[in-house]
């Protein structure tokens, strides 16, 4: 099926005389008819037994991810960051290091550099445009992973996803991605090497700000028996002995996931929040090509006009490289974010936001109504002035999620707003 089919279709196919709309089942608990059968599941819990585990309407969302992305299963969490989380947490454990793009979005970026390293995990960030042979420079012997954003936020740069798993893969390493602003409509980054994909599907796979919600997707390719990956190899102490590549091949990774890390942090999202996701789902695609029209009439707008600095969105600046990769990754469109610079400092850039009239002021990005965010001040306040810079972020920075309003609308507020700088 094609993606437009993939997104009506995927993941729930009802039986004669079952509902045609995927059911709500809002339930924690499920009958079993003897206790020997509830005993075998806490050995291996591949059923349904208790929501903190799986569900059948979060179960069929799963599936249908996975099949978006090109991967042989996924594993939903509670949030984005959640999922960021679990799919290191699945990989690296204290003592352990990896290796990430400077250029991801802040609440990552914190939780990697500060909240793991409590932990003993970690984080090397690195220039994503370095070549693989400097890139190489930052391998150590306790290296376990390399992580990346498809599309930065909120710098709007395209990560060169084949070099970032070729550097991976040269070192025995499995390479994560995070896919939220493209989805799978724009890019499918496991075709391009990618080992693990996740998103935060509160974002553009959500569409209208109805529920927090992540997810991490298994590409089913990587080869956890490489030497490098014990965890997933020997014999897991916990579920009696179990060794995750032997029993379940391809998709040890995402069952390990499961198994280990969502029972332990039950970080599983709510039947409800699966179902509004699944409902976005359905119309992601239309969604996702107007929304990369409207913003990029908005970005080249915002390049024509004298108040503006600079603009950040792939198909409107003038980086031949950057011009490159979207033809490589992203040849449909580069998802709705825009971010620019105002002529001017922080405070310009505040009053420019506090007087458009239809965007809003929200912390979300990625909805189907226009949004506005100061990433310096909001959710990148944590970062140092140095790390700012790294993450290609400064004081008069704004991030625009345009939305799907006409984009004549948009256009004539930002231009009202931009009279009052």
């Amino acid at each position: 099926m094609k993606i437009e089919t993939q997104c009506l279709h995927e993941g729930y196919y009802p039986k004669n005389g079952e509902p045609r709309v995927m059911p709500i089942v809002q339930s924690t608990t499920y009958r079993f008819d003897s206790t020997e059968h509830i005993a075998e599941l806490f050995d291996m819990p591949t059923e349904f037994m208790y929501s903190r585990f799986a569900n059948p309407t979060v179960d069929a969302v799963e599936k249908k991810l996975a099949a978006l992305e090109g991967g042989v299963g996924a594993m939903c969490t509670s949030s984005g960051q959640a999922a960021a989380l679990c799919s290191i947490l699945n990989i690296c454990k204290a003592g352990d290091s990896f290796i990430s793009s400077s250029t991801i979005y802040g609440g990552t970026f914190n939780l990697f550099s500060v909240t793991l390293k409590k932990y003993g995990i970690e984080c090397v960030f690195v220039d994503p445009t370095l070549s693989i042979d400097e890139l190489q420079k930052y391998i150590k012997p306790n290296t376990k992973a390399v992580f990346g954003e498809t599309l930065a936020n909120p710098a709007i740069k395209v990560l060169d996803i084949e070099k970032f798993a070729t550097f991976a893969h040269n070192n025995n390493l499995p390479f994560l991605i995070d896919n939220t602003f493209p989805t799978p409509v724009l890019c499918r980054p496991i075709e391009h090497g990618a080992d693990i994909v996740i998103h935060s599907t509160s974002k553009y796979l959500d569409g209208h700000a109805l529920q927090v919600g992540g997810v991490i997707i298994d590409s089913g390719n990587f080869n956890w028996e490489n030497g490098n990956f014990p965890d997933f190899v020997e014999p897991d102490s916990s579920y009696h002995g179990m060794q995750y590549t032997k029993i379940f091949g391809k998709m040890a990774y995402i069952i390990k996931a499961r198994m280990q890390l969502m029972r332990d942090l039950g970080c599983y999202p709510s039947a409800n929040s699966a179902f509004l996701l699944n409902i976005g789902i359905e119309t992601l695609p239309l969604r996702m090509r107007q929304y990369c029209k409207n913003a990029e009439k908005v970005a080249e707008f915002l390049s024509k006009s004298d108040k503006i600095a600079s603009v950040n969105y792939p198909t409107v600046n003038h980086d031949t490289e950057q011009k490159k990769l979207v033809e490589k990754y992203l040849p449909e469109g580069c998802s709705g974010v825009v971010t620019f610079n105002i002529k001017g400092n922080k405070e310009d850039a505040m009053r420019f936001m506090n007087n458009l009239k239809l965007a809003s002021n929200v912390v979300h990005v990625a909805d189907i109504r226009t949004c506005v965010l100061h990433p310096a001040s909001s959710t990148h306040r944590q970062l140092t002035d140095e790390q700012l810079v790294a993450a290609g972020i400064n004081s008069s920075m704004i991030r625009l999620s345009v939305g799907l309003e006409n984009v004549d609308d948009i256009i004539e507020d930002i231009a009202q707003a931009l009279k009052f700088i």
